[in-house]
């Protein structure tokens, strides 16, 4: 069953499973939300309509790769966070460990800084996965659709 989206979005691009919802000025892209599918919702403008081809064009081929204007948003910390986040390759995973290793930090604060992007998909935070195999959390959820949507995400990127 096909919902509304929420108001608010520039845009809303389907996917299976899940759409993404587009929160853009005309010059950067403010944000990026799973939501539950629901009805698409046609561009607002021109960078909406960027961000949707994009989007498509990584749906149907998960090595594609982006080149939005991302608004800087979040701590210094946040920002070294995903930096290190977006050089995780296509198809490939890091823990939560790792990543604090690199940034000398503890895995809490980068789970903490995973669960803050404002950018899923296009700073690939479903690549940041638990230590032992487990995936850990998404977007600040420990289970359900989100998990669902980490894991079509992850088998996508391993086709």
């Amino acid at each position: 069953m096909m919902m509304r989206a929420e108001a608010g979005f520039q845009a809303v691009v389907g996917a299976p499973g899940f759409c993404l919802g587009v929160r853009c000025n005309e010059r950067e892209i403010l944000a990026l939300e799973f939501l539950a599918p629901c009805s698409e919702q046609a561009p607002e403008n021109a960078l909406a309509a960027e961000a949707g081809r994009q989007l498509l064009a990584y749906l149907a081929d998960p090595a594609f790769h982006f080149s939005l204007p991302l608004a800087l948003i979040g701590t210094d910390f946040q920002r070294r966070v995903r930096a290190q986040i977006a050089a995780i390759p296509c198809g490939q995973t890091k823990t939560y460990g790792e990543l604090a290793k690199a940034l000398g930090s503890s895995p809490r604060a980068v789970g903490q800084a995973c669960g803050a992007n404002p950018f899923p998909v296009v700073v690939p935070c479903h690549r940041v996965v638990a230590s032992g195999g487990g995936l850990g959390g998404f977007v600040r959820q420990r289970g359900g659709f989100l998990l669902d949507v980490k894991r079509w995400l992850l088998a996508h990127e391993r086709r």
